[in-house]
């Protein structure tokens, strides 16, 4: 695998090629990676964010790309030049973005382009655009398809949007904890409803009100700490616990190991909130994940925080 500045580097060629600058926003495109969902736990759950190869997609990003332009350009280039133009077409014209997506050589990137244009496809027609998931044969790409259409629908459809993560596979309880996350910024209401049905076992209600308290807190950190009060405590405060945990998760993704003074002073709960700082940080800081771990104030919970940020698994112990 190519490393981060090599694939930065990479993508600002084809900018190059291509002459024109907004093509810098491709270098926001880096080499997926097959890692599975990692492990949660029981008390305060670390829901990571959206899978590594689901990520926020437009159909147009400033630079209208053509077929004959990616004719001109090979290899690699050729394929994610073909990539862009079937998620450029994707909003309006399906049957031009499968045309785009065959043009792909790369076997997982071509996955990943129906999977995109299915997305973007979802608010046009939603039948058409569920109708390509099951074509797709790897599970992984197949089961994130339908992810994303259920992302696309969280705003015009949410119920639907929610109840149509039951069909996304092995990404089932992160399309659940971020589409719900998704209704809750805009229809805090029918978030609430949602959750508030419990479906399913322990694990899937808690990753439920963790998205709420994660996505709320990206937008309105007091009004998230607010709302995580006032839903149902659950069996030992655990749906509390996890709201908290997400609030900490969104505290930290804006002010770092900053946010640790903020979970200070919740009453009950900081412990759950400092969690969500680790977990959150240990992604691509483990030192700082450590430092959020030694502010926790329950001695096995702390253990168990420095555990996961040394190892990126909670010991079985833990679970």
């Amino acid at each position: 695998m190519r490393s981060l500045p090599f694939s930065a580097l990479y993508l600002c060629c084809l900018a190059t090629l291509v002459g024109v600058i907004q093509l810098l926003q491709g270098c926001q495109l880096a080499e997926v990676e097959t890692a599975e969902p990692e492990p949660v736990e029981d008390v305060a759950i670390a829901v990571p964010p959206r899978p590594d190869g689901v990520r926020p997609i437009t159909g147009d990003e400033g630079y209208r790309y053509t077929e004959a332009g990616c004719r001109k350009l090979d290899g690699e280039y050729r394929d994610i030049c073909f990539h862009q133009l079937a998620r450029q077409r994707a909003p309006t014209d399906l049957s031009g973005a499968l045309t785009a997506c065959g043009e792909v050589a790369g076997r997982d990137l071509a996955m990943e382009c129906t999977a995109d244009i299915a997305e973007l496809h979802a608010a046009t027609d939603r039948e058409a655009a569920l109708a390509l998931c099951p074509d797709i044969p790897r599970k992984k790409w197949r089961d994130q398809c339908v992810f994303g259409i259920a992302l696309a629908l969280s705003e015009p459809d949410p119920r639907y949007a929610f109840a149509l993560c039951s069909q996304a596979g092995k990404w089932l309880d992160f399309c659940r904890h971020d589409v719900v996350g998704e209704i809750a910024q805009r229809q805090l209401p029918i978030a609430l409803e949602l959750c508030g049905a419990e479906e399913g076992d322990h694990l899937r209600r808690k990753t439920c009100f963790h998205g709420i308290g994660k996505y709320l807190g990206r937008v309105d950190v007091e009004r998230s700490i607010s709302v995580c009060g006032e839903i149902p405590r659950g069996p030992e405060d655990a749906y509390v616990m996890n709201c908290i945990h997400g609030v900490g998760w969104a505290g930290s993704e804006q002010h770092g190991e900053g946010f640790v003074g903020r979970c200070q002073r919740l009453p009950e709960h900081a412990d759950a909130c400092l969690l969500g700082i680790a977990y959150n940080l240990r992604r691509f800081d483990v030192d700082a994940a450590l430092r959020g771990c030694a502010e926790v104030a329950d001695g096995e919970r702390r253990t168990c925080c420095e555990a996961y940020a040394r190892e990126g698994v909670l010991p079985q112990a833990c679970r």
